[in-house]
C-alpha cells in the first residue's frame, strides 16, 4: 500500500487526501503496524496517509474512474471500440482496471506476459500497453480503480 505514492506528502485537497480504509480491526491493526515500521524509513518526515476505518465508502463519479487509462488516448479508444458509450460496462470491466494499473506504472513486465492475451486489445493497442507499462509514473495517485 505505501509504493504507490509519497505517504509523507499531504493532499493539496481534501478530495485527495492518501488514505487507508481498514475493513475490521484486524486490518486496521495491520495498517497501523505497517505505518509504524515505514516511519522509520522516512527519515524524520510525519505520515500524511490516514489510516482509518471503514465507515461509509461512494465510488466516484464515471469521469474519475481509470483516471490513467482515459488519458491515454490510443488505449481508451480500444475501449471505446469494445464499450461505445457504455461508461457504466467501461467502469465496471476488469480488462479496464488491469489497463489502468498498467499505465499508471502498477505491476510489471512478466505479470503484463501472463495477462495481456486477456485484456482485449487489438495488436496495435497491446503494442501500445507493452510500452506505457514500461515508462515510469510520477505524480502517485491511486491506480485500482
Amino acid at each position: 500500500m505505501w509504493l504507490s505514492h509519497d505517504p509523507s506528502r499531504a493532499a493539496h485537497k481534501g478530495q485527495y487526501a492518501s488514505l487507508v480504509l481498514a475493513h475490521g480491526d484486524a486490518q486496521l491493526a495491520a495498517a497501523r503496524a505497517s505505518a509504524e515500521r515505514l516511519l522509520e524509513t522516512l527519515g524524520g518526515r510525519a505520515l500524511a496517509t490516514r489510516i482509518e476505518p471503514l465507515k461509509r465508502f461512494w465510488i466516484a463519479e464515471d469521469y474519475h474512474q481509470k483516471y490513467y487509462l482515459r488519458n491515454d488516448r490510443a488505449l481508451m479508444a480500444e475501449f471505446r471500440a469494445m464499450f461505445g458509450d457504455d461508461d457504466a460496462a467501461f467502469v465496471a470491466s476488469t480488462a479496464a482496471a488491469r489497463v489502468n494499473g498498467y499505465v499508471a506504472g502498477d505491476g510489471d513486465a512478466e505479470q503484463l506476459g501472463r495477462e495481456i492475451d486477456l485484456l482485449g486489445l487489438s495488436e496495435a493497442g497491446r503494442a501500445r500497453l507493452i510500452k506505457r507499462a514500461g515508462e515510469p509514473m510520477y505524480g502517485g495517485g491511486c491506480s485500482i480503480g
